[in-house]
Parts: C-alpha cells; structure tokens; sequence
C-alpha cells in the first residue's frame, strides 16, 4: 500500500511531463495505425498530394485539439465579448495567455510529424511526387527516372536504382525526423530555462503555490457541488410542495465574473489565485481588485487548475 501512495505521489508531482508523454506515446501508436493500416501510397501523379495530406492534415487536426482540450483557451474566451457589450480582451493579455497554449498545443501535431518522418512511409511518398525532388535527383536522366521515382514507395528495389549517389528517400526522412527531434527538444530547454529564469517567485514557493493551487480547485469542486445541490433542493422542495422558497445566498453574476478573470501577478499584493485575491480586496469591491500586474508564462498553471 505504501508502493502505491509513493507512486502515486509520483504521478501527481510529474503530472505535467506525465501528461506530455502520454500524449506523445498515444500519438506515435496513432500514426503507427494509420501508416501500416490506412496509409497506401498511389504510386502516380497524386503521390505529392496524398502523402502530405498524412503528413501534415492530422497534425493540424491534432494542433487544434490542443487548443480545445486546454482549459485557458476557455477561460480567456468565456463571456469576452458579450453581445451588450464589447469586447474586453486586451491583445496583449491575448497573447500573453495564446503564447504558452500555443506551444502546449504542438506537442501532439510535432510528435506525429516527428514519428512520421522517422517511418518514412509519409515522406518517401509525398517526395517521390515532388517536382524538386524530381529535378534534383533525375537532372539528365530523362523522363524514365522520373516515371520510375514515383514508384519507388510501391517497390523498394527501385530505391537503390533511381537515387544513385543521393540519399534514398527513406533515409531524407529519417534525418529530417531526427533534426526535427532535436531542434525541439532544443528550444524547449531553452524556453523552460528562460522562462524560469524570469520567474517572479523562488522555487519553493513556486513548488507551494502548485500545492495551494491544485488543493482550492478540489475544494472548489466540493463545495461548488455541495451549493448546488442545496440549491437544487430548496427549488425542487418549493416546487412539488407549492412554497414560497428560503432566502439562499449564493454568488452574484459579477462575483462569478471576477473570480474568473485571468489571473495576474503582482509583487506588491501576492495573491495565489483570483479566488484569494477577491477575498481579500473585500470581495472584490477593493480599488486593488482591478489593479494590473504581470501574467508571466511560469505562473500560468493558476489559469488552469481553476477552470
């Protein structure tokens, strides 16, 4: 039992690279799928078309699940732009938040990119279609090489036969996928450096604000349920019973709204969420509320344990 509370523990402290890998591994399995079952190269002029549409249609698909399934994409979207009123984001919040869901977003679509061009199967058939391929390595060799290269996905042997001193298509795409793999494993560590780097807050107590923020989005959950249900039951109860209904507080629509603003960070009054922060500047009515701040992207987790 005490094995399964450490794993546990484990999983909950590496969610976020638990997560990515999950991701990443359902990706690969996908496009593994999709490369020895659905994929089957025309071996004709449609060559170009058809293996880019494998190559580069699902991770667009893919890119913008990644958009939809994050919950600061919603948060900054919800109530924005009522049609009474105008819209209220700012272009610079917008990109403040866009930026980090961006790059959290092209973690799927890379990933099968990535694995894509390691098979080859997707590159060698949309190259062997290309017209600059063609030029490159049938110049001077007539138009038999060129009818020949598009066959090449439908019959290895042709590979050898055709390439002559370039590389085989297979092995293009293989070196692709590993610079591919590379240059972004490279601008993540530099990205997560610089971010950390800028961090407002010290390590330990950006390791606390997690805790703290992970701790109020389950009693959010509890309590938000247990308000509901007793609403619930105070209307059913005057309903069925024909009663006039008990007075029943419960957060007014502006209240609901400024607990869902997004969150920003401010050196000279540290709140850990927006829910702390409304407590604390008397429910919100406090000239402080509204007051500006950072949003930096290290803290951008606040954002999405409470939507």
């Amino acid at each position: 039992m005490d094995k399964l509370h450490k794993a546990l523990d484990f999983c909950v402290r590496h969610q976020t690279v638990l997560g990515y890998s999950i991701v990443s591994l359902l990706t690969a399995a996908s496009e593994q799928i999709f490369s020895s079952v659905v994929f089957k190269c025309p071996c004709n002029s449609g060559n170009m078309l058809y293996g880019s549409v494998f190559l580069l249609v699902p991770a667009f698909i893919l890119f913008l699940l990644g958009y939809m399934v994050n919950a600061r994409t919603w948060r900054l979207l919800t109530g924005s732009c009522p049609l009474e009123k105008s819209c209220s984001c700012s272009l610079w919040v917008t990109c403040t938040v866009l930026v980090p869901v961006t790059a959290r977003a092209l973690v799927a679509p890379l990933t099968w990119i990535a694995v894509a061009l390691l098979s080859a199967s997707f590159y060698e058939c949309a190259a062997s279609g290309s017209s600059v391929i063609k030029d490159l390595i049938c110049k001077d060799k007539g138009e038999e090489c060129r009818n020949l290269l598009v066959k090449i996905p439908c019959d290895r042997k042709l590979s050898k036969n055709v390439s002559g001193e370039f590389l085989s298509l297979q092995a293009q795409s293989q070196i692709i996928g590993w610079l591919l793999i590379a240059c972004i494993m490279t601008v993540t560590l530099i990205s997560t450096c610089v971010s950390r780097c800028c961090s407002p807050v010290s390590y330990l107590q950006l390791k606390f604000w997690k805790i703290y923020s992970k701790n109020e989005q389950e009693l959010f959950e509890i309590k938000a349920k247990e308000h509901a249900t007793r609403l619930a039951e105070r209307n059913m109860d005057c309903f069925f019973e024909a009663t006039d209904p008990a007075p029943f507080q419960t957060p007014s629509n502006e209240a609901w709204k400024k607990i869902s603003f997004l969150y920003t960070f401010n050196s000279q009054e540290q709140y850990y969420s927006t829910i702390h922060k409304y407590v604390n500047t008397n429910r919100g009515n406090s000239d402080k509320f509204g007051a500006g701040g950072q949003n930096p992207s290290v803290l951008g987790f606040v954002d999405e344990a409470n939507s």
